[in-house]
């Protein structure tokens, strides 16, 4: 992540400012860094940019609270930041700061805004992300007051012009040479107030409802992949859709493969016998157990690789394969003929040395002849 200044720095106010002084503090550098007043100059509108994206999340109660609690990770992935890619995204943004006209009369209308997304999550077992799964999902957002279709008014009443602003929901603020036009404080820009406020919502317009949804899972994802949910989310700003609900998917542990992208890895523990002669056992799959066969001669640590029994890529790009690792176990405890077998063995290999220990023992050995004559080890690369 790229370092960011503190909030609470770029503003100029301590972390227990009120927020009308956040508010105050704003408004300052807006005028002081706005690009009417600093024609051309990068610097001034990043400074700019910079103040509204702290004046934003400092604004917001619950952004605040996220981002006092977490720093700037808090504020990745959940909402509630705008993308400011010009000065005008500012202006759209921040209309109840800067309304419909700023430094000499710069006209900028509320433009519709999407709403913010919701989050919900989902379990599956490794077999459903594998093939796919149909799921019920539930998550919470705001919807339009039943009770007062919106307005915020108790049912039988209606807002009444705002008494500050006459109605006009914008004030003008002296800067010296400056005017700044913003947004009337007691109605926040509607132009009205609510007097008396609906019992049902407090007066918001919104109230929070449950939500239902059945969501289609492709096959192959994995852990935090989300599901977009279209239109699901919170509802637009001045007329503008709504946002979207994303469905974060969270995969259960398998009691015998483990996961690792596209591949699935078990263990299989064989005995000593097994491995010198080749056996064949059953293999943990997707789709139960499989045979599998172990070659002669495996030595502990092999994997054998099963082509197609892993993960299908989400984007359709074939399946990963299952990886067995083999793992030797030996016995604790023996029967009498069990011993009398392995003695015969080891007897048998004292004799009949492979040729691998055959050469280990050798350069053993050697290694240790020559330094004990010398003092010096030998050189191990002649």
């Amino acid at each position: 992540m790229v370092d960011q200044r503190c909030y609470y720095e770029v503003l100029g106010v301590e972390r227990r400012a009120s927020t009308g002084q956040i508010t105050e503090a704003y408004r300052k550098l807006a005028i002081r860094f706005h690009p009417d007043k600093n024609p051309g100059d990068d610097e001034a509108a990043g400074r700019f940019k910079e103040a509204a994206r702290a004046f934003e999340v400092l604004s917001d109660e619950n952004l605040r609270a996220r981002y006092d609690r977490y720093g700037h990770a808090g504020l990745q992935g959940g909402g509630g930041q705008h993308e400011f890619n010009d000065i005008s995204d500012i202006f759209e943004a921040f209309g109840d700061l800067f309304g419909g006209g700023v430094f000499g009369g710069r006209g900028r209308a509320a433009r519709a805004r999407k709403g913010r997304d919701v989050f919900c999550t989902t379990r599956l077992s490794l077999l459903e992300a594998s093939r796919g799964a149909t799921k019920t999902v539930r998550f919470s957002r705001h919807e339009e007051c039943g009770s007062c279709a919106g307005s915020g008014a108790k049912p039988g009443t209606k807002p009444q012009p705002c008494d500050y602003c006459g109605g006009q929901g914008q004030v003008v603020q002296a800067a010296g040479v400056f005017r700044l036009q913003t947004t009337c404080p007691a109605c926040r820009g509607a132009g009205r107030v609510v007097r008396e406020k609906c019992p049902d919502c407090a007066g918001q317009g919104l109230t929070e409802v449950a939500i239902e949804r059945r969501v289609t899972i492709p096959a192959g994802v994995d852990n935090d992949v989300r599901v977009r949910l279209a239109g699901e989310g919170e509802p637009g700003g001045n007329g503008g859709p709504p946002g979207d609900c994303y469905c974060v998917i969270e995969i259960e542990s398998h009691p015998f493969l483990r996961r690792e992208g596209h591949e699935l890895h078990c263990e299989v523990p064989l005995t000593f016998s097994q491995c010198a002669l080749g056996t064949m056992v059953e293999a943990p799959t997707l789709d139960g157990p499989k045979p599998l066969q172990i070659p002669r001669g495996t030595q502990p640590g092999d994997v054998i690789r099963v082509r197609g029994l892993g993960m299908p890529d989400v984007r359709g790009r074939g399946v990963g394969d299952l990886n067995v690792h083999v793992h030797v176990e030996v016995p604790k405890k023996l029967s009498t003929r069990a011993e009398e077998l392995l003695r015969e063995l080891a007897e048998e290999e004292q004799a009949e040395v492979s040729p691998k220990r055959s050469s280990f023992l050798s350069r053993l050995a050697e290694y240790f002849t020559a330094e004990s004559a010398t003092g010096e080890k030998p050189d191990e690369s002649a």
